[in-house]
């Protein structure tokens, strides 16, 4: 599937396992979403995401949002939405 890349993992909290990511394109709720690195290889669909800890349901390019991962990202991982 082809994919567009919107951002940039800028930071990884454990607890919860979170990301936080710098937007360089469009995000929503619902979006499919391709995390990947050296040792990253993470597919999932944004469930939630919070910018200074409030809820929102889209941001823009410029916008670091934090989004619940299933698994641990590493700083510098680029992150792609897919489309289809």
């Amino acid at each position: 599937m082809p994919e567009v890349q919107i951002g940039q993992v800028n930071d990884f909290f454990a607890r919860p396992v979170v990301a936080g990511i710098a937007l360089t394109g469009a995000l929503k709720v619902g979006d499919r979403i391709h995390i990947t690195g050296h040792t990253t290889d993470v597919e999932m669909t944004v469930e939630s995401m919070q910018i200074n800890n409030v809820p929102v349901k889209e941001a823009k390019a410029g916008d670091s949002v934090g989004l619940k991962v299933p698994d641990r990202v590493r700083r510098g991982d680029q992150v792609y939405k897919v489309t289809a």
